[in-house]
């Protein structure tokens, strides 16, 4: 079948669609898929099989600040901190839970002038999680 001198071959209208489509795409105006978002995430190993991970964003002119640690193991009690700028800002003792055997913390800070270091470490048994943001 022939339509306007056009094949109306069904894999044709189909590549003809996607290319309409496509070309569509390209003159939209290109965003973000957050506006704004200045997240910084750091993720490593502890030193006996863990892993940490470590955000930091900007929230109300604060810095919000959360630290995880997986270790694939329930009820491990494990004593954490976060650092801002060399001093203590936070601390204390969190339990591994179900289903993934990790735990996670949130604080928030102020957020100096210049560049924010903050560091997030815990420990369970001897092992030790460590990770640095510098925001």
């Amino acid at each position: 079948m022939t339509t306007h001198g056009i094949t109306a071959n069904p894999a044709f209208r189909t590549a003809t669609v996607a290319l309409g489509a496509a070309g569509l795409a390209l003159l939209l105006p290109v965003t973000p898929a957050i506006a704004g978002d200045d997240r910084v995430e750091r993720t490593g190993s502890c030193s006996s099989g863990a892993r940490w991970d470590l955000k930091v964003k900007t929230d109300d002119g604060r810095l919000e600040v959360e630290g995880e640690v997986d270790s694939n193991r329930n009820g491990q009690s494990w004593a954490w901190n976060f650092r801002h700028n060399g001093s203590i800002s936070a601390r204390g003792n969190s339990t591994t839970r179900g289903p993934s055997g990790s735990f996670s913390v949130e604080r928030r800070m102020v957020n100096l002038q210049g560049t924010d270091k903050i560091v997030f470490v815990a420990r369970h048994n001897g092992q030790t999680c460590r990770g640095v943001v510098n925001f």
